[in-house]
């Protein structure tokens, strides 16, 4: 069974909320520089149309259209879809269960981080990706994995969600494994031709972020940030060694094993059969 997670709903006025907090520019910017974004275009077909289900203010596709492809997207928030729309994105507001998408006509489907919002899993969407996709038609969708951090802890993560529904919290999402993202795209006839984990920093970045909410409040005139605060141990390191410690760091983090434990999502890649 997938990790269940409770707080509030993702309901279309969730997500407006959410993207109201962020603009075009700046999503578009983290995509440009993130290495999710090198990861879609290393396993996309090479023609076709490109479908984005789920695309939020449709950085991605404004991206990918600056990059020759025929990208359109799809959202359910009016909010979201209207503000990419304004910055020159393809975009419509639709049911991602029920695409206003010809049979067979999209050559490729992407869907990052969407479908574990339903709380009746993700086959009503992936039936949808299955009728719109042809023969052969590349799937690349992501959702929250089901990582060895999770799995170490998931009778605790089981207890924290079971109180946080009781004292009445919604659902909000699954996280899976990599045998179950296999088995609900099989269900839908896509063969898995590679599993991707990423974004191995987020899970300890949230941890430093609650550690460093509890510590004591700096004394006023000292900014709270520690990128701020002189070295303990001497000056500053000079931008050399900084930037070498970066590489250092970066290269742990995606090292295979450091994303199988740590990764918060995974990449599936799927042809549809």
């Amino acid at each position: 069974m997938p990790l269940a997670y409770y707080s509030r709903g993702a309901t279309s006025e969730f997500w407006s909320e959410h993207w109201g907090g962020h603009t075009v520019a700046e999503l578009l910017a983290v995509a440009r520089r993130s290495p999710l974004t090198d990861l879609i275009e290393r396993h996309l077909p090479d023609g076709g149309r490109l479908l984005e289900a789920g695309c939020g203010l449709g950085q991605y596709v404004l991206l990918l259209r600056e990059r020759g492809r025929a990208a359109v997207g799809a959202d359910w928030s009016f909010e979201a879809v209207r503000e990419g729309a304004r910055a020159g994105a393809p975009l419509a507001v639709m049911d991602l269960r029920a695409l206003g998408v010809k049979d067979g006509s999209t050559g490729a489907y992407l869907s990052l981080g969407v479908v574990e919002h339903d709380p009746g899993g993700p086959d009503a969407i992936l039936a949808e990706a299955a009728r719109v996709l042809a023969p052969g038609g590349v799937l690349l969708l992501s959702v929250p994995y089901r990582n060895g951090l999770r799995r170490l802890l998931g009778p605790w993560l089981a207890r924290r969600s079971r109180r946080i529904r009781a004292a009445g919290g919604e659902f909000y999402q699954f996280a899976f494994t990599r045998g179950e993202v296999r088995r609900f795209l099989a269900a839908r006839g896509f063969e898995v031709t590679s599993l991707h984990p990423y974004d191995p920093a987020r899970i300890p970045r949230k941890a430093l972020r609650r550690l460093a909410g509890r510590a004591r409040p700096a004394p006023r005139g000292i900014a709270g940030s520690p990128a701020a605060l002189p070295s303990a141990g001497g000056p500053p390191r000079p931008i050399g060694t900084r930037a070498g410690l970066r590489r250092l760091l970066r290269g742990l983090l995606y090292a295979p094993p450091t994303l199988r434990f740590l990764g918060h999502m995974i990449l599936a890649v799927a042809v549809k059969r």
